[in-house]
């Protein structure tokens, strides 16, 4: 390859990487909106929210959940760039998992065990299992759409990573709705509906992630 060639070709490369960076912020935060207005729109943030967000559980829901939707997006981010190393952004799914794991076990010491299958089951968990999917749809749309500008090379894998993200963002947005604050709770309904949106990810990567 002459120099000439080589340096055309970087150059374009440059170009794709700053385009695929402007597309995916501008999507997702597009996507952000649409799920935050339908929430608005819809169930609304929980009335009591300004005086139970100083509690410890709704502490740990919304720290969880942004956790999650923050890491996931960033490997999502990543996995479109073809050649880059995804072992960091990958192992960071770790914290969000760590920081559930440390509910749960904080919950187990201080709440009667006589309790915890009340605590897991909840009292809206078909809301939750309902929208935290519901509330995935417009940022997997956004994160696919810009995906699809980059060049994953795993088709499945990027629509997973896309739908987790777009789950961990929907569920942190419902999370200022939710009335249920037990980490067994987000740890069971939350998930389900996380993985719901995750599979939907990777059915519909596999489709239009393809080069």
């Amino acid at each position: 390859m002459k120099t000439d060639d080589l340096i055309n070709l970087l150059a374009k490369d440059a170009r794709v990487r700053i385009r695929f960076g402007r597309v995916f912020m501008i999507a997702l935060a597009i996507g952000v909106v649409v799920s935050a207005a339908l929430l608005l729109s819809t169930i609304g943030i929980r009335k009591n929210m300004a005086e139970m967000i100083e509690t410890p559980r709704v502490l740990f829901k919304l720290g969880f959940t942004l956790l999650l939707a923050a890491t996931a997006t960033r490997l999502a981010f990543r996995i479109g760039k073809p050649g880059i190393s995804l072992r960091s952004a990958a192992l960071a799914l770790i914290l969000p998992l760590a920081v559930l794991v440390i509910g749960i076990a904080t919950e187990f010491l201080v709440v009667p065990q006589a309790a915890w299958a009340s605590s897991m089951e909840g009292r809206f968990s078909a809301f939750c299992l309902f929208f935290v999917p519901t509330l995935s749809i417009a940022p997997l749309a956004a994160i696919l759409y810009s995906v699809r500008q980059g060049a994953p090379e795993n088709p499945g894998m990027a629509g997973a990573v896309a739908g987790l993200a777009a789950g961990g963002i929907a569920a942190a947005i419902y999370a200022w709705h939710c009335p249920d604050d037990s980490p067994l709770f987000v740890a069971t309904w939350y998930s389900i509906g996380i993985s719901v949106a995750t599979a939907a990810g990777f059915l519909l990567g596999r489709k239009i992630l393809r080069w």
